[in-house]
C-alpha cells in the first residue's frame, strides 16, 4: 500500500475568497425567500483549522459507502458492483464474492454499506444497490440485501435481498440508498424519486417507495411498528417519511438519536432535514430550487399547509452525498456538528447547530475533489471517499 501524505492548510479562513463566495454566489432560484430567518445562508464559522491529509487507499473507482469495523479495517463500496475491505494496517482486498449483482449504469450500482451493532458476534453486513428489475432487466430498484462477511474476510456469505423499492422504474438516477440504524435497531432506508417527471409526482404517493424515508425490520425488510402506514391500509408499511427528492446523506445526531438527512434539489435547494414519522416534506410540489431549464418546479412554490419546511437550504447546491456528527478528540471545535459531503461542493461542508437551527456553515478542504461519504475514525480524523474514476479514501487530521 502507497502511502501519499500532503499538507492541506486551511488558514485565516475568515479572510478567505472561498468563505466570502459561501454566501455572497447568486441563487439559481432568484425569486424565492427563506420561510425563516436562518434557513439558508448561515453566518461563516471562523475557526482556523489546519488539515493534514493523508491517502489510505487510491485507485477505487468510483467508491460509494464505508463502513468503519471493530477491529480497525474498513468496507468500502464501488459503484461498478465491488465491495473491498482495507484492513487495519492498509492493504486492499481483491473484490469480494457474494454481491449481489447490481445495475451499474450512469448513477446507479453498488452504492452503500452498514454493519450490525453487534457486528463482533454476528458479521453481518447490510447493501443498497440499484437491482436490475423486470424480465428483460429494463427496470430497476434501490434494493437492500444483508449477508455475514466471511471469517477470513474474502466475501459474503447468505446473502438476501430484503428489500426491494416499489415500484421498479426505468431510469438510472435518484437511487437515495442511505442505510442508517435507528437506536432501537430498526434501519432507515433513504430512496430517490427516479428523477424523471412521471416517476418524480410518486414522492407524494404513500402507496410507493419513491421519495421516501423508510424504516424496515434489518432481517425482513418488512415495516416495523411505529412507523405512520405499519397496518398497510394507507400506505406502505415501510414508510417513515415522505417528500423526498434524492436522499444521499443520512446520519444520526448522537446527541438525540434522530435521524438527519441531507437531500439533492434540482437547481438550488439542497435540503437538511430532520424526518419525522410521517411527514411530508414537499417534493415535488414545494421546492427552494427550479428546474435545470430555468423554470419553476411546478408552480414554482416554496410553502404549502401540510408541508414541512427544511430546516436549512442551499442555493447554489453543495450536491450533498454522506454525513455524520462529528464526535471525537482530535477537533473539539467540531464537537456535535454535522459533516456533510459535498459533490459540488468539493469540500466537507460543517454545519454548527443550536437546538434544530443551523447558526454557522464552513467549508472544510476545500479543493479536495467530489467528496462522497464521511466517517469519523476511533482516533477523532476525518475520512472522505472521494468519488472519481480513480477515486480516494483520505484521512484529515491534525
Amino acid at each position: 500500500m502507497t502511502y501519499l501524505t500532503r499538507f492541506l492548510i486551511l488558514a485565516s479562513l475568515a479572510a478567505s475568497p472561498a468563505l466570502a463566495e459561501m454566501n455572497d454566489a447568486a441563487p439559481n432560484a432568484t425569486g424565492q425567500q427563506p420561510a425563516f430567518e436562518g434557513q439558508t445562508r448561515a453566518p461563516a464559522l471562523t475557526d482556523d483549522i489546519t488539515l493534514t491529509q493523508t491517502t489510505l487507499a487510491e485507485k477505487l473507482e468510483h467508491p460509494w459507502g464505508m463502513a468503519l469495523l471493530p477491529d480497525g479495517a474498513m468496507l468500502i463500496t464501488e459503484r461498478p458492483g465491488r465491495l473491498r475491505l482495507l484492513s487495519a494496517e492498509g492493504v486492499l482486498s481483491e473484490p469480494l464474492k457474494g454481491v449481489p449483482e447490481v445495475d451499474n449504469r450512469q448513477q446507479g450500482g453498488l452504492l452503500d454499506v452498514a454493519i450490525a451493532p453487534d457486528f463482533v458476534d454476528t458479521r453481518r453486513v447490510w447493501l443498497s444497490f440499484s437491482e436490475p428489475r423486470g424480465w428483460r432487466k429494463n427496470k430497476n430498484s434501490t434494493s437492500v440485501a444483508t449477508g455475514i462477511l466471511s471469517a477470513d474476510g474474502s466475501g459474503l456469505e447468505d446473502v438476501k435481498v430484503i428489500f426491494r423499492q416499489d415500484p421498479a422504474w426505468g431510469s438510472l438516477m435518484h437511487f437515495g440508498s442511505r442505510l442508517v440504524f435507528s437506536p432501537e435497531g430498526a434501519l432507515y432506508v433513504t430512496t430517490g424519486e427516479r428523477s424523471y417527471d412521471e416517476p418524480r409526482v410518486l414522492a407524494q404517493d404513500v402507496n410507493t417507495h419513491l421519495g421516501k424515508v423508510l424504516r424496515i425490520d434489518p432481517l425482513t425488510g418488512k415495516g416495523v411498528e411505529g412507523n405512520p402506514f405499519a397496518d398497510g391500509r394507507s400506505g406502505k408499511p415501510e414508510i417513515w417519511s415522505y417528500g423526498h427528492r434524492n436522499i444521499q446523506a443520512a446520519a444520526l445526531n448522537p446527541a438525540t438519536g434522530e435521524l438527519w438527512t441531507v437531500e439533492h434539489g434540482p437547481a438550488g435547494g439542497d435540503e437538511l432535514n430532520k424526518p419525522e414519522a410521517g411527514k411530508n416534506y414537499g417534493w415535488p410540489v414545494i421546492t427552494y430550487g427550479q428546474d435545470y431549464s430555468g423554470g419553476p418546479i411546478g408552480e414554482g412554490k416554496t410553502q404549502q399547509e401540510g408541508m414541512e419546511q427544511p430546516v436549512y437550504y442551499w442555493d447554489p447546491v453543495i450536491a450533498p452525498s454522506g454525513m455524520t456528527f462529528y464526535q471525537g478528540e482530535m477537533f473539539p471545535e467540531l464537537q456535535g456538528d454535522a459533516l456533510i459531503g459535498g459533490l459540488g461542493a468539493q469540500a466537507v461542508v460543517r454545519l454548527k447547530l443550536q437546538g434544530d437551527r443551523v447558526i454557522g456553515e464552513q467549508r472544510l478542504a476545500e479543493g479536495i475533489g467530489r467528496v462522497r461519504d464521511v466517517e469519523i475514525a476511533p482516533d477523532g480524523a476525518i475520512l472522505v471517499l472521494i468519488d472519481d474514476p480513480e477515486g480516494s479514501l483520505i484521512r484529515l487530521a491534525r
